[in-house]
């Protein structure tokens, strides 16, 4: 059974740097997959922020362009999505998310995935 695991979410200030991580189960290539993270905050539909393909290629919702990076750490099987000037508005959970074996990820809202982790909690006070 795959299983994918946050970490790193936490409480801090607008403006302020926060690196969240997705680790993936050894059985699980995470490098050779599209993987992606959501958020959804309350009240509100789940939203795209980031996604990489098995190639490196990035995507990203216009709202955190130049603020977010995702990256992926392949030796630790491991996601990653650095953010900066956090504001109110990103306070959300956030979830990884891999597919089964798609290697590219199309956009942010069609793409397929069948395996997410149980979310990590970011909060961002003014």
């Amino acid at each position: 059974q795959v299983q994918l695991a946050e970490s790193g979410g936490g409480s801090v200030q607008t403006g302020g740097s926060l690196t969240i991580s997705c680790t993936a189960v050894s059985t699980y290539s995470a490098s050779g997959r599209c993987m992606g993270w959501y958020r959804q905050a309350p009240g509100k539909e789940r939203e795209g922020v980031a996604s990489i393909n098995a190639y490196g290629t990035k995507v990203y919702t216009e709202t955190v362009k130049g603020r977010f990076t995702i990256s992926r750490d392949n030796a630790k099987n491991t996601l990653y999505l650095q953010m900066r000037s956090l504001s109110p508005n990103d306070s959300a959970i956030y979830y990884c998310a891999g597919t089964r074996y798609r290697r590219d990820c199309g956009s942010l809202e069609t793409a397929e995935y069948a395996y997410w982790g149980p979310g990590t909690q970011v909060t961002v006070s003014s």
